[in-house]
């Protein structure tokens, strides 16, 4: 996907529909001059609606669209018509999307599932006819009720990807690489920091028709969850990953070092983070000959690794293994 194309983050001014008048009408006929109450009620104003679509990765439709209103409910009618419903609108979303209000940051929702929806802002209730109001001692009310206003506010939505493997390593590690050999993603590579500045989805292929889905999540630098970097928007799409796959170069000073560092910012972001399923990549091998190797080993930590070379292909067979094998454990 296009860097330009993927937007996580928008901001949306919402007015759901007010609800129509209830109706004060009296009955009139030719030989009933006097029939009493047949007002009826107002239609409902129309909602706001959030809709999961499994096939959109991104809020982009939304960049440009930041007012939206729902249609008001009709007024009641003679002979206790109900008005007729205003019109509600249904906006599509990525699976991953969580809805915020503006002024105090509160999470109101999260849609995570294909079709689910939930209503962002409220419709107003229509207005009750005048036949409501009938009593013994009023036979004919000459009044109804207004129709109530509908919810009308700022939200923020926001996406974090939902992916079964996250990429999670420093830039130039090289864990766009390894995207684009294991799936057709064509994430962009170069060899320079934050060449990644979007996250980029891919489906891996795996044995008899299966797939999961990886995304490459943009390098973490110490201080990220301070904001350092590309900081807090990005480590948010770690988040809905089931596991994390730390990718960290070979010919890097000392892996158990990087490792450590980046497990803190993931701990100093979210402590939850922690409980996610992981797995160590040692991306370049092809730079190591076997003794070299033997060296690395003596000194990494207690986690489960894989030696890879996406230049090779080394060792990509085992990963996507072992990926299966943690995806599957109950």
């Amino acid at each position: 996907m296009s860097e330009s194309n993927f937007v996580d983050y928008v901001k949306i001014y919402c007015r759901a529909g007010k609800g129509g008048a209830g109706s004060a009408h009296l009955r009139r006929e030719k030989f009933i001059p006097k029939g009493g109450p047949d007002g009826g009620d107002g239609g409902n104003g129309g909602q706001i609606i959030l809709r999961g679509n499994r096939q959109m990765w991104t809020l982009l439709h939304l960049r440009y669209r930041r007012h939206i209103f729902a249609g008001n409910g009709e007024p009641g009618g003679a002979q206790q018509s109900t008005g007729a419903d205003g019109k509600s609108v249904i906006i599509d979303v990525p699976l991953g999307t969580i809805a915020k209000r503006d002024k105090t940051d509160e999470i109101i929702f999260e849609i995570t599932t294909d079709g689910e929806e939930k209503i962002l802002a409220r419709g107003g209730r229509g207005g009750q006819g005048n036949t409501h109001f009938k009593s013994s001692v009023n036979q004919t009310p000459r009044y109804a009720q207004p129709g109530e206003p509908g919810v009308e506010d700022t939200f923020i939505l926001e996406l974090k990807i939902l992916a079964d493997v996250g990429l999670v390593g420093f830039p130039n590690a090289g864990k766009s690489t390894l995207l684009s050999v294991v799936s057709a993603a064509k994430p962009k590579i170069a060899d320079y920091p934050f060449t990644t500045l979007k996250p980029n989805l891919g489906i891996v292929p795996f044995r008899e028709g299966k797939s999961f889905v990886m995304a490459d999540i943009p390098g973490i630098i110490e201080g990220a969850h301070e904001g350092k970097g590309l900081g807090i928007r990005f480590l948010r799409h770690i988040e809905r990953n089931s596991m994390l796959l730390f990718v960290i170069p070979s010919d890097s000073r000392d892996i158990k070092e990087e490792y450590g560092i980046l497990v803190n910012e993931l701990k100093m972001y979210n402590p939850e983070l922690l409980d996610k399923k992981r797995l160590l990549a040692i991306s370049k091998s092809d730079l190591l000959d076997e003794e070299l190797k033997k060296e690395i080993r003596m000194d990494l930590p207690d986690i489960s690794r894989v030696f890879i070379s996406s230049f090779t292909k080394e060792g990509i067979g085992a990963l996507k293994d072992m990926i299966w094998k943690i995806l599957n454990i109950s």
